[in-house]
């Protein structure tokens, strides 16, 4: 009785690791991207540790350092040379180490076992290797395996495929053999990555490599997005100060010979105060400030895969997210329920068969509702899936068949059904399977009494007819317009009819009529928990969420809807098809669907194109280029393709998106530790520059020796600068817009910061070198020892919270700082070296009231800077 396509005996293929989760391992996605095999496209070999170095090594403020070390050596200054290039050393070291553990990280996610075929050749069944995998090979298929090549049907049995990873879809597909005499239709056809849900088929190889689909995805992520924000600005950075040294060093220079100084002092002086000027520890605050930052991702299970995108995702002004596996929860789960008497809801999330049966918001028993009871064990018993409860290997409920069929075991599972008593009571005794050409599945049963139950589970348009149902027709009417309700809620709807018989038929389509109705069952793949919170952090934080999914345009708008990306009242949604017209503003919707790995592309380069930064959150192989082409790509590690990791540079282990949002805090909290850097480094360096280009005119000799600039320069960037870099978050660091593309990294008042603190610290110290003077005093010593408090001062004023007790390191280096500022004048040896002398306890006085000045000036522009502006007025 059973209906069914011939199919070759052999028995299935066993499934291996993984075979029933939507993913490749790393070997599957290198050869379905035609990576390994005779039909192998290029692939760039792993990048070797030369290369990585030599990348850290061209940042242009590295190259400033480098230059700066060269000239330091030449004038014998061997302390400063050290110092500069061990910063240099430290910066290189920590960028490839996290690089490369990085890189070990995300392949550590995958499964790297090699996966074989069953093939046929010259009418011989044998494994080979799916590298092995030529044009014309003829390939046996069955439940669980990972389809190696594109790939025609020639025979099929009740076969229903997962592409979700390559189109997005989240409901799965039927497919049949293909008619000798007929056209090749989509559904006689598969692409390598899909998965078989369900059924056996025998299939020719038609394109391997990059020949199929996933190799044409593979030539869409040739290229990378080119650098970060980050970097852009940094390099834009290290190109105004690298002018600015050679500029500082031929005037300071000059101006010296002009007042008669002699030539060789003046040089060292120049060159002093110019590496005095460049912030040689912005390059270890960076990296340190990224590490530390990756480090804080990783513990909340986020592999940053390059340091640059720790920071990166505090720049987006646009995330766009795939929906099913990502928004969603990637499981289907029966969530209302209609019968001709009444409706119900279904609690509980996953396959887990663990919920509360609602009928008016109420909790009640599936006995107290005999229509929902018949429903439901309908939908257990005219069904071929397995829900597998959890064991040692796994801790979760796994799925084995149809996710809309172990949808249905779930739910009735969650009013106490249990299947093995239903299948012993009923046991079946017929069936005609579900295909894509009848829309429905009909089982028959040997019922308790002897008699036969029929079972038909279907699309409701074909079941709701009066072929297969026993109704007037305003109940007909009445049942299609419940159905046509749940699917405009964006819900995949099944109907169920069932009857009795005395005896079973010779055909079991003759048992397809005559059915009572018992109702209808919504099924969805739910939003997960964190989506919407993460939609609204989102939003508050000025971060427009965009909505990217191959589904169909009424499922992704009512998700849309119930995480808050599209307003209940907006029914915006363009698919692929609209997008091939070429729509005028792209970058005006919200929710697409429908779309191809291309369409996807072509958004995130509309939204790019606009000088937005964007990031793209995704896990199938159609979000690969995509992922690849985006300021920044964020995958899921779990459940997501080696395609879509390999394309990421963050990697979420714990596929939570909520972790989306604590990177985005910590890459804005990178960015502030940066600036709050520079804000101290640079507003010294001014200070430095100011004190000995105005303190000659105001009548004092050459304010400060070559030594004291340097001294001053390693307490003050050395370990205070870099202990900048781990400072926390700023209270309203989500509640502020993301700064503007093209904002320099001295925007939005930075700079304006800078020469203000500059002019407090340069007054501070010329007016105590100027009392010293007056008085008779040792005023160099005092005019170096303010210089130098001063600027320690305005780093504790810097600080997030300035008596807080987290980043203890930053005031135990302060503290540091000041001792051996301190032995400068006191340490007889460095008295000699720094050529200074030792001062009555009155002048420290002054020199600390300096540091009182220095930290009040640095707390009250952090007040006037407390609403942040990201106007292009404020940058430099």
């Amino acid at each position: 009785m059973r209906d069914v396509s011939p199919v070759s005996p052999s028995p299935p293929h066993p499934a291996g690791p993984g075979a029933f989760t939507v993913g490749l391992t790393s070997r599957q996605a290198a050869v379905q991207l035609g990576l390994h095999g005779p039909n192998a496209v290029s692939r760039a070999a792993p990048t070797p540790v030369w290369a990585r170095i030599a990348a850290q090594l061209r940042d242009p403020l590295v190259l400033v350092l480098l230059a700066a070390a060269a000239l330091t050596g030449a004038t014998g200054d061997t302390a400063d040379t050290v110092i500069i290039c061990l910063v240099v050393v430290v910066n290189t070291v920590v960028g490839v180490v996290q690089e490369m553990r990085a890189d070990r990280a995300v392949t550590a996610l995958a499964d790297l076992t090699a996966p074989r075929v069953r093939v046929l050749r010259d009418g011989v069944e044998r494994e080979l290797p799916s590298v092995d995998l030529v044009p014309m090979d003829v390939v046996l298929l069955a439940e669980g395996d990972v389809v190696p090549a594109d790939v025609m049907l020639s025979e099929a049995s009740a076969l229903l495929v997962d592409e979700s990873a390559l189109t997005g879809e989240s409901v799965p597909v039927d497919k049949s053999a293909i008619d000798p005499a007929g056209e090749v239709l989509p559904e006689h056809t598969l692409s390598a990555g899909t998965v078989v849900l369900r059924g056996r088929a025998v299939a020719e190889v038609v394109a391997t490599g990059a020949h199929s689909a996933l190799g044409r995805i593979a030539e869409l992520m040739h290229e990378r997005s080119g650098p970060t924000p980050l970097q852009r600005r940094l390099t834009q950075l290290g190109r105004v100060l690298a002018v600015a040294v050679i500029a500082l060093c031929i005037v300071v220079f000059l101006l010296g010979l002009w007042r008669g100084e002699p030539a060789e002092a003046m040089a060292i002086t120049a060159i002093s105060l110019a590496v005095a000027a460049v912030p040689e520890s912005l390059p270890a605050v960076v990296t340190l400030a990224l590490a530390l930052g990756a480090r804080r991702m990783a513990a909340r299970h986020a592999i940053v895969r390059h340091l640059p995108a720790v920071e990166t995702l505090g720049s987006v002004t646009m995330l766009a997210t795939d929906k099913t596996g990502t928004l969603t929860e990637g499981r289907m789960v029966a969530e209302r329920l209609w019968t001709p008497d009444g409706t119900a809801e279904l609690t509980g999330t996953g396959y887990a068969p663990v919920g509360r049966l609602l009928v008016n918001s109420r909790p009640v028993t599936a006995d107290a509702v005999p229509h929902i009871r018949a429903l439901l064990t309908a939908g257990m018993l005219c069904n071929d899936a397995t829900l597998v409860a959890p064991d040692d290997d796994d801790a979760s409920w796994r799925a084995l068949g149809d996710p809309t069929e172990v949808a249905l075991l779930a739910a009735a599972g969650k009013v106490a059904l249990d299947r093995d008593e239903l299948r012993a009571a009923n046991p079946r005794v017929g069936e005609v399977p579900f295909d894509s050409e009848r829309k429905r599945m009909t089982t028959i049963h040997r019922a308790p009494n002897g008699r036969v139950h029929v079972i038909l589970k279907g699309a409701p348009e074909v079941v709701l007819d009066a072929r297969f149902v026993t109704a007037d027709p305003h109940a007909l009417r009445t049942a299609r317009h419940a159905a046509d309700t749940l699917a405009a809620e964006g819900y995949r709807v099944l109907a169920l009819a069932a009857g009795d018989l005395d005896e079973a038929p010779t055909r079991g389509e003759e048992a397809e009529a005559g059915l009572t109705l018992l109702g209808l069952i919504a099924i969805d793949d739910p939003p997960k928990t964190a989506a919407r919170d993460t939609v609204t952090a989102c939003r508050a934080a000025g971060i427009t969420p965009v909505m990217i999914t191959g589904d169909h345009p009424a499922t992704a708008r009512a998700i849309a809807v119930r995480l808050g990306i599209l307003d209940d009242r907006d029914d915006t949604v363009l698919t692929g098809a609209d997008l091939n017209e070429e729509p005028e503003d792209i970058t005006a919707t919200r929710v697409f669907a429908r779309t191809t790995p291309e369409q996807k592309l072509t958004i995130i380069r509309a939204w790019r194109s606009r000088g937005a930064v964007t990031a793209m959150n995704g896990d199938g192989v159609n979000d690969g280029p995509a992922l690849r082409h985006a300021d920044i790509g964020v995958a899921m590690g779990k459940r997501g393709t080696e395609v879509a990791r390999q394309a990421a540079d963050l990697v979420l282990a714990d596929d939570e998106i909520s972790t989306v949002v604590a990177a985005v805090e910590e890459g804005r909290r990178v960015y502030d530790n940066i600036r709050r850097f520079l804000a101290y480094a640079l507003s010294g360096g001014v200070a430095e520059i100011a004190v000995m280009l105005v303190g000659p005119a105001l009548g004092m000799p050459i304010p400060l020796v070559a030594a004291q600039i340097l001294w001053i320069n390693l307490l003050t960037h050395g370990l205070t600068g870099v202990a900048m870099g781990a400072e926390p978050a700023e209270a309203d660091t989500m509640r502020r817009p993301p700064r503007p593309p093209e904002q320099s990294i001295l925007g939005d008042g930075l700079w304006q910061r800078v020469l203000g603190l500059g002019a407090v610290v340069t007054t501070v110290t010329l007016a105590a070198g100027a009392w010293a003077e007056h008085n008779g005093h040792e005023w160099q010593t005092l005019l170096f020892l303010t210089l130098l408090a001063a600027q320690l001062g305005v780093v504790m004023g810097l600080r997030t919270r300035p008596f807080g007790h987290a980043n203890l390191f930053l005031p135990a280096a302060v503290a540091a700082s000041a001792v051996l500022g301190l032995a400068g004048v006191y340490v007889p040896a460095l008295r000699e070296l720094l050529d200074t002398r030792a001062l009555p306890a009155g002048d420290l006085a002054i020199a600390l009231a300096g540091a009182v000045i220095g930290f009040v000036a640095a707390r009250a522009f952090r007040r006037m800077n407390t609403v942040p502006r990201h106007g292009k007025d404020d940058e430099a």
